[in-house]
């Protein structure tokens, strides 16, 4: 009884069980207990009687003993008609006990003690009738062998009923088992529909988002260590030159350079520490996506025309947003800059705003190769690069789209990117707020 399939098979046999064996005893006892002249057994008792008196007075004992072997061959019970002081018709003996028992009990039934019989009487005032059946199982004489058959069909299918509860509550303990032993890629991928199911799913997801976080820390720390591996190790070199005295300026303006990367890193990382941060703590400002985007547009294009290439802007409706202006600015600017800086030279980035069914939609597209299809669901992923490099020339250290995300996504809204043939196009979609007079 340690287990849930054995509980629940026992606790649902046992019900049905119970319920098997009481209706049949209630069924029993309705049967024989039919105190009412006019139930059933009651009429055909009553009836016995009237064919019996009427066999005696009509053919005498023969004519009586012809009845009651036929009532014997056809219900199995035998029959006994007496005068209204208990002498048998038949063979002469006092019954007189028979009446006496009869008189004790409610009409038309009483149990017999001597011959293990059940005996229902009826009578008229002249005569007295007494059917004595056998009873043939004592102390379960109620249950049939189709009550037991019902009970061994209850028996399977509450066997299965209770496989088929405790088979996904097994596989979520295997998969929880494989998880808790450092399997991060065990899940249920159960198809069920009903609360099981939707634990399962639950699961799922709880060990999805759980791989996920692990996986980034591990990357975070293999990360972080290896973008400041490289400048620590520059500023070591450079301190020693130095104090060395060669070439001094060269190498506090390689210092300076240097230190400018971390700072950039940690600042870069600190922003993802508050993107990451509490919903309930963000700024709700009213801020105008347009003239947000014009500014962001404004500051970059002396970004862009050092790479050789132009942002042209396609400034629509006023649109009013509600959020954390810092946040918000952060997450536009770092599309920007990433579509910069794989844009050719030569070549436009299109920017755009735009309301849609109550939503304020940023487009930025770049004309640039755009990325595999493959790397599209992880583009967002914090120090995700589609290069496999660590090369800094080669698109940062993967933090900006992932900032950018949670940024939006802290703002109840979504990103999205798909690629535009030729360059990436990315979308950034938040709640717009309503419009006041005077906006």
């Amino acid at each position: 009884m340690r287990t849930l399939f054995a509980k629940i098979l026992l606790w649902f046999w046992s019900t049905v069980a119970v319920v098997v064996v009481g209706a049949a005893f209630v069924s029993a006892i309705s049967v024989n207990r039919s105190a009412d002249a006019g139930s059933p057994v009651g009429r055909l008792v009553r009836f016995q009687l009237e064919e019996a008196r009427v066999a005696y007075e009509t053919g005498g004992r023969p004519a009586l003993q012809a009845f009651l072997d036929n009532l014997r061959n056809i219900y199995h019970a035998r029959g006994i008609l007496t005068d209204e002081h208990g002498r048998d018709l038949l063979t002469g003996e006092n019954r007189s006990d028979l009446i006496e028992r009869a008189r004790r009990h409610p009409p038309f039934w009483y149990f017999s003690t001597g011959d293990d019989m059940i005996a229902r009487s009826a009578d008229d005032g002249r005569f007295w009738f007494f059917c004595l059946i056998p009873r043939e199982r004592p102390g379960a004489w109620f249950l049939t062998p189709d009550h037991l058959f019902m009970m061994l069909i209850a028996v399977l299918f509450c066997y299965w009923l209770a496989l088929e509860i405790t088979k996904p509550v097994r596989a979520l303990q295997k998969a929880v088992e494989r998880f808790g032993r450092g399997d991060l890629t065990a899940r249920v991928n159960s198809s069920r529909r009903d609360e099981l199911g939707q634990l399962a799913r639950t699961f799922d997801r709880m060990a999805g988002r759980i791989e996920t976080l692990l996986t980034a820390e591990r990357r975070l720390l293999a990360d972080i260590s290896h973008e400041l591996r490289s400048p620590l190790a520059r500023l070591g070199v450079a301190i020693e030159l130095a104090r060395s005295g060669d070439d001094r300026e060269a190498a506090l303006n390689r210092i300076q350079k240097e230190s400018d990367r971390l700072n950039s890193l940690v600042a870069q990382l600190l922003q993802v520490t508050r993107a990451e941060g509490d919903p309930n703590s963000l700024r709700r400002n009213r801020v105008r996506l347009d003239d947000l985007l014009q500014q962001l547009v404004d500051d970059a294009h002396i970004e862009a025309a050092a790479r050789g290439c132009s942002i042209e802007y396609g400034r629509g409706e006023p649109i009013t947003v509600e959020g954390d202006p810092e946040l918000l600015r952060r997450a536009v600017e770092n599309v920007l800059r990433n579509a910069i800086r794989y844009s050719p030279k030569e070549a436009p980035i299109e920017v755009s705003v735009a309301r849609n069914d109550g939503r304020a939609v940023v487009d930025v597209r770049d004309h640039g190769p755009g990325v595999p299809e493959e790397a599209l669901p992880r583009l967002f992923d914090a120090f995700y690069r589609v290069e496999t490099d660590r090369d800094r020339a080669s698109g940062g250290i993967g933090l900006g789209l992932a900032i950018a995300r949670r940024a939006i996504e802290l703002h109840k809204g979504a990103i999205r990117a798909r690629n535009a043939h030729p360059g990436l196009e990315v979308e950034l979609e938040l709640p717009a707020a309503e419009v006041h007079a005077g906006e």
